[in-house]
């Protein structure tokens, strides 16, 4: 298969699954009349119209762009650490979202914080949203602040997963005295979902997203200079440490304002960028960037689909579904690069 029926093959499957996106759930909509809504015509069925607008579009290009920056932000890491198992969580991010919406979910009743959020967030969030924000933010400041400061990647990746463990720990804590109510919904949001964003929201969740995948854009050069080590970046006239930061900055964008507004989303950001490696067969970010960015929306929607079982009222958590579509992926490399150094040696 040539590069560029590669490339068609991506499109077309992109296409597909927006529509069997905006088509499958518990009500079956047409992809015809679903053709037919979306370029102002009339629905067959009234209600459709509001399904479609109302709560399977916005949930499309939810799973689209949350999809493209948990892929991008993968493959940052994995070129940055040189790790094929590195994720767009390593650094503690994910750990911090969930260390935020926890103090949300056991304190802001007895305070009345819940409600002084939600009326005054510029954003127009929830309150976890804007928990998951802070405690995000909060890591990604310290772990920027060290990677400042620090020379080496391996001791950079240590104290980011540090920082993790002590945000997760804390986590723990917090839950042990929780309330029942107070544990599901914390529970409930570590499960992931696409369907939590309003139409209100989406103008800030696609342009945080689409700041991150352009500054990722914008690092492709020094990206492909990382793939042979920081002393060859160097050699390149790479500013090793000023591109390490925007790479986490980056990074940290894409998967922050994913996990505060979907939750912690396992596994996409592993997989994604090994399966176009695998497709492509290259490692150039020029054109694995812009192959990550399409097969990560086409993952996120297809897992999104898996999970509203179609003709019924079942949802499964999300994070079981992208874990049963990512840990194949993951085991599947392990074992390549076991083959691979069997036969070097």
């Amino acid at each position: 298969m040539s590069r560029l029926a590669r490339w068609f093959f991506l499109f077309a499957a992109l296409l597909l699954c927006f529509v069997l996106e905006l088509s499958l759930g518990s009500v079956m909509i047409p992809p015809r009349d679903v053709l037919s809504i979306l370029l102002g015509g009339a629905a067959s069925t009234e209600t459709w119209h509001t399904i479609l607008f109302m709560l399977r579009l916005p949930r499309a290009i939810t799973a689209m762009f949350a999809g493209a920056a948990l892929g991008v932000a993968g493959l940052q890491m994995q070129t940055l650490f040189r790790n094929p198992l590195a994720e767009p969580f390593i650094l503690g991010v994910s750990s911090g979202a969930s260390l935020g919406v926890a103090l949300v979910v056991m304190f802001s009743e007895g305070f009345g914080w819940h409600l002084l959020m939600q009326q005054t967030s510029l954003i127009g969030s929830s309150s976890l949203v804007v928990g998951a924000t802070v405690g995000a933010v909060a890591i990604l400041s310290i772990v920027l602040a060290f990677a400042h400061k620090v020379e080496s990647n391996t001791t950079l990746l240590i104290v980011g997963l540090m920082f993790g463990y002590l945000a997760s720990s804390i986590v723990n804590i917090l839950l042990q005295f929780s309330l029942e109510h107070q544990m599901q919904s914390y529970v409930t949001w570590t499960f992931g979902s696409f369907g939590n964003i309003t139409w209100q929201q989406m103008p800030v969740f696609v342009s945080i997203i689409a700041a991150g995948l352009l500054l990722a854009l914008a690092l492709i050069k020094p990206l492909n200079a990382f793939l042979l080590g920081e002393g060859y970046a160097r050699s390149m006239g790479v500013n090793v440490q000023l591109i390490r930061m925007l790479i986490i900055a980056g990074t940290a964008l894409l998967a922050g304002a994913v996990t505060a507004f979907c939750g912690p989303v396992a596994f996409l950001g592993i997989a994604v960028p090994h399966l176009c490696r695998l497709l492509l067969k290259t490692s150039d970010h020029r054109v694995l960037l812009p192959a990550v960015i399409l097969m990560g929306a086409i993952l996120a929607m297809l897992a999104d689909r898996v999970s509203i079982v179609p003709g019924c009222q079942i949802a499964l958590p999300l994070n079981s579904v992208t874990s049963l579509l990512g840990a194949p992926v993951v085991v599947a490399v392990i074992l390549r690069r076991r083959h691979v150094m069997e036969a070097a040696a």
